[in-house]
C-alpha cells in the first residue's frame, strides 16, 4: 500500500473511532469522510460499508490488546499487576463499540480467533493470579474474565472508575 494510502486509512479509522466515541456507532460514513478531511470516494475505497470499517477498528484494536497482553503476561510482574495492567490498557480501548458489534453482526473470523486468544490469556492470568494467592480461589478463571469483561467493555470505561474498583476489589485475595 502506498504511504498516502495508509495514511489516509489510518485517517479514516481514527477519525471513525472518536466519532464513534462520542456519538455512537450511527455516525454515517459521510461524516467520518467530512471529519477526516477526505472524498467519501477514498473512504469508500478503503471501506465499501460501515461493518468493514467496524472490522478494521477492531482487528487493529484487538491485535493491539493481544501483542500487550502477551507482552505483559512475559513481564516480570505478580500475576494480579499483570491483570490490572490489562484492565488499565483494555479502558483506553472502544471495547463497548466491539462488544456491539459483535453481539449485532456476523463476525470476521479472525475477531472470532482474537477473542478466544484474549479470553484464554486471560484465563491464564487469573488461574496462575489464584495460585499465587492474589486472585480470590473461589471463582473459575472463566467468570474473572466475565467480569473483568463488565468492567472495561462499557461505554464510558475507565480503570479509576467505581465499577472497575469495585468489580477488581472483589476479585483481589484478602488471604496474607
Amino acid at each position: 500500500m502506498r504511504a498516502d494510502a495508509r495514511r489516509n486509512r489510518e485517517l479514516i479509522t481514527t477519525t471513525a473511532l472518536d466519532l464513534f466515541t462520542e456519538h455512537g456507532a450511527a455516525v454515517c460514513m459521510e461524516e467520518i469522510a467530512h471529519a477526516a478531511g477526505l472524498g467519501v470516494g477514498t473512504l469508500y475505497r478503503h471501506f465499501p460499508d460501515r461493518q468493514a470499517l467496524l472490522e478494521s477498528i477492531a482487528l487493529d484494536t484487538l491485535r493491539g490488546l493481544l501483542e500487550f497482553g502477551l507482552t505483559t503476561d512475559s513481564a516480570d510482574t505478580s500475576r494480579w499487576q499483570a491483570l490490572q495492567l490489562l484492565v488499565e490498557y483494555c479502558a483506553g480501548l472502544p471495547m463497548a463499540l466491539i462488544k456491539s458489534m459483535s453481539a449485532s453482526l456476523p463476525l470476521h473470523p479472525e475477531l472470532l480467533e482474537l477473542q478466544r486468544s484474549l479470553d484464554a490469556l486471560f484465563e491464564r492470568i487469573a488461574e496462575q493470579a489464584q495460585l499465587e494467592g492474589t486472585l480470590r480461589h473461589d471463582i473459575p478463571p472463566r467468570e474473572v474474565v466475565g467480569l473483568l469483561n463488565v468492567a472495561v467493555c462499557r461505554p464510558g470505561a475507565r480503570a479509576d472508575d467505581h465499577l472497575t474498583t469495585v468489580i477488581l476489589d472483589g476479585l483481589r485475595s484478602t488471604a496474607p
